[in-house]
């Protein structure tokens, strides 16, 4: 998948966390139920061990991903700073199947599966290339903070 500028949504409108803590890129799709992020995994990443992107940093960069669906209905523009938090609080469901290394980029679609008020339970799978890294089924709950 070709990655152009101008068809990228910074995630940083629908996300708290910054680096080092930020495991997502771009939003290269967005749906009310739906989102595809990509990530390039930098060798300076605080879940890179052994040149891997360790099972940790999978998990988050799912967590991530999938909180963008809820989170976009705290963004109110591009001029406005939202301040939200945001947490997993089951997964219900994780299967890894291999582990990027430095320098690949990955591929994440999350599609929800419910939603009542600010919890969601999502579907999430992430890829580099054709090949499945990681499948999980997650519940978040998010809420914007004064």
């Amino acid at each position: 998948m070709e990655l152009k500028e101008d068809n990228l949504i910074n995630i940083h409108h629908f996300l708290p966390h910054r680096a080092p803590m930020l495991m997502a890129d771009y939003i290269l799709e967005l749906t009310p139920d739906k989102v595809v992020t990509s990530f390039d995994i930098k060798s300076d990443n605080i879940f890179v061990h052994n040149n891997h992107f360790v099972e940790a940093g999978l998990i988050e960069h799912s967590a991530q991903t999938s909180s963008s669906i809820l989170g976009q209905s705290f963004f109110k523009g591009p001029d406005v700073e939202t301040k939200v938090i945001g947490f997993i609080t089951n997964i219900k469901k994780i299967e890894i199947f291999d582990l990027p290394e430095v320098g690949d980029t990955i591929i994440s679609k999350a599609t929800l599966i419910s939603q009542y008020e600010n919890i969601c339970q999502i579907f999430c799978e992430t890829f580099m290339g054709e090949k499945l890294l990681i499948r999980t089924e997650i519940s978040l709950f998010i809420q914007e903070i004064e």
